[in-house]
């Protein structure tokens, strides 16, 4: 007797609705002015999401969440999808998972108090520091300081790229607190008001506009030692396996990113028409559909695969990193044919296909580049 795959029950479709609803409502009309304005209301949307219980899915009943599974959160970060906004969703997982799922998974019940719950309660806005101006994929070169003085940590550094940078409470922060390599790194909890601390500029980006990604700057800023997170000079170890669920949401994004983007160009071209027939029905486009369709199933199989993994407590890197990479490089590709199919409509900003395009090419980037993924599986296939 088979058994369905994933194993999606009436909760998660529950889940489904009320994500669904939920965007449709409060993100999807806004999806162009926000990427116009290059902000969104996230404090105030992060507060309605609270109030129906969408910050904590994974999150221990003791800390407000809902105590969850994964598959529970693939189907939250599906139907986000739906505002196709990557800027406004990338923002949101960010606060729910990039900077927080590693304080559910490692942190004192002390600092979930402090720092969790009230993500969870939408009263705290979360980010992730780790990228650096002179270090990206090598999360072993930063340098970021954080000196053990008496009680505190001293830091001085920089971090760039940071999303959600200007309005976030707080920074899961990656410092150097020992030697050079990947031995002498650790995690701390840092929050934003702390005297010291300036968000620089906002980056210009290619897409994701809604949401900035700023350079942030840290000079003699002064924390209690008790926002250390995990072991000190063991983050690294901590941020690989932060990482996981990381390329897993990228994973996601780009599978559902490509699949509605099929859909809304399917829909066009049943309406649009050209030599007197609808422009979907010419076999070149007919086809080249066909492809993209299997190449999305499969994408999100493979995706399911690692999601399947990593709930059964295997080591999913090899996975995740085939995941990642496989989806979030198929869907450049999809992207680009869902744009020319619009032809001149592809090319305007009315049309969501324009921010698609814009929004997808991150994701080969960030989380890990294409080319670590392939150095990851090539490690852990003996290459």
């Amino acid at each position: 007797m088979s058994t369905s795959f994933p194993p999606w029950t009436e909760e998660h479709e529950m889940i489904r609705r009320t994500v669904r609803q939920f965007t449709d409502e409060k993100l999807y009309p806004f999806r162009s002015e926000w990427d116009k304005q290059g902000h969104w209301p996230a404090r105030e949307i992060f507060k309605e999401m609270a109030d129906l219980g969408l910050l904590g899915i994974k999150v221990d009943p003791e800390y407000g969440g809902a105590g969850l599974d994964w598959w529970s959160n693939v189907a939250f970060i599906e139907e986000l999808g739906w505002c196709r906004n990557a800027g406004v969703v990338m923002s949101i997982l960010v606060n729910t998972e990039f900077a927080t799922g590693v304080i559910a998974d490692i942190g004192t019940p002390e600092q979930k108090e402090e720092f969790l719950a009230p993500v969870v309660r939408g009263e705290k806005i979360a980010a992730l520091g780790v990228s650096e101006p002179d270090c990206g994929s090598d999360v072993s070169a930063i340098s970021t300081t954080a000196k053990e003085d008496g009680d505190d940590f001293v830091i001085n550094g920089a971090k760039t790229y940071i999303t959600n940078a200007s309005f976030a409470d707080f920074i899961t922060l990656a410092v150097r607190t020992g030697e050079e390599g990947y031995g002498g790194i650790s995690l701390v909890l840092f929050p934003t008001d702390t005297p010291g601390f300036s968000v620089g500029r906002k980056l210009d980006k290619l897409g994701t506009r809604s949401v900035d990604s700023s350079e942030v700057h840290f000079d003699n800023c002064r924390i209690p030692k008790r926002n250390l997170l995990g072991i000190l000079n063991g983050g690294f170890i901590h941020i690989m396996q932060n990482f996981q669920g990381e390329r897993l949401c990228g994973s996601l994004m780009a599978v559902q990113g490509m699949d509605i983007a099929v859909q809304d160009a399917i829909a066009f071209g049943n309406e649009r028409r050209a030599f007197n027939r609808p422009i979907i029905k010419f076999q070149v486009w007919k086809h080249k559909f066909a492809e993209h369709l299997t190449s999305i199933r499969a994408a999100r199989m493979l995706t399911y695969h690692a999601v399947d993994k990593l709930i059964a407590g295997d080591d999913p890197t090899l996975e995740v990193s085939m995941s990642k990479l496989f989806a979030a490089d198929v869907a450049q590709k999809v992207v680009y044919d869902c744009l020319q199919f619009h032809g001149g409509s592809g090319f305007i900003e009315e049309y969501d296909i324009a921010r698609t395009y814009r929004d997808m090419r991150l994701l080969p980037i960030g989380g890990g580049t294409s080319e670590v993924m392939k150095e990851i599986i090539s490690k852990y296939s003996g290459i």
